[in-house]
């Protein structure tokens, strides 16, 4: 368990490459078994980049894009708003289609509401995954693994850089 700054303890949710791997097969069931066939993932880098991935696989979806929005600075400490970083996907890319935006949680929820928001005006249908939501999330995925309010530490963001 790690603690904060006032030196209390923070409980932590802790998810390894095998319960990733998991979890990643019953989102994308979740999705199927609703029916919904996107044509496009949008992976939102960095954090969705492997459910994304993961995602596209298990729905046989094989047009996968990627949105850079910048957020987070470190644990529970961001930017004053999400930003969209470039190169920010083409609007004749995603026109029309029906697109699954994921990521690897929906805490505040404010980087999907950007990017959710950005994709509304040109595709046809747009629908939200995430490994986990947080219960103050400002926006309600339509296919969650997990709800939590604790931090979640990924296995692919926990240890620090190798640089």
């Amino acid at each position: 368990m790690s603690t904060d700054a006032a030196g209390s303890e923070i409980p932590r949710e802790v998810l390894t490459w095998d319960r990733f791997g998991t979890a990643s097969r019953e989102l994308a069931t979740l999705v199927a078994d609703d029916g919904y066939r996107p044509d496009l993932v949008l992976a939102i880098a960095r954090g969705g980049l492997l459910p994304a991935g993961a995602l596209a696989y298990a729905l046989d979806v094989k047009n996968v894009a990627t949105i850079n929005v910048e957020f987070y600075t470190g644990v529970d400490e961001r930017l004053a708003v999400p930003v969209m970083l470039p190169p920010v996907p083409e609007v004749v890319d995603i026109a029309g289609a029906r697109v699954l935006i994921v990521d690897d949680v929906a805490d505040t929820g404010r980087t999907l509401e950007v990017v959710y928001d950005f994709c509304a005006a040109h595709v046809a249908e747009a629908r939200t995954a995430v490994l986990y939501e947080k219960p103050h999330s400002a926006v309600r995925c339509e296919y969650v693994w997990r709800r939590t309010d604790r931090w979640i530490n990924f296995p692919w963001s926990t240890l620090p850089p190798v640089v």
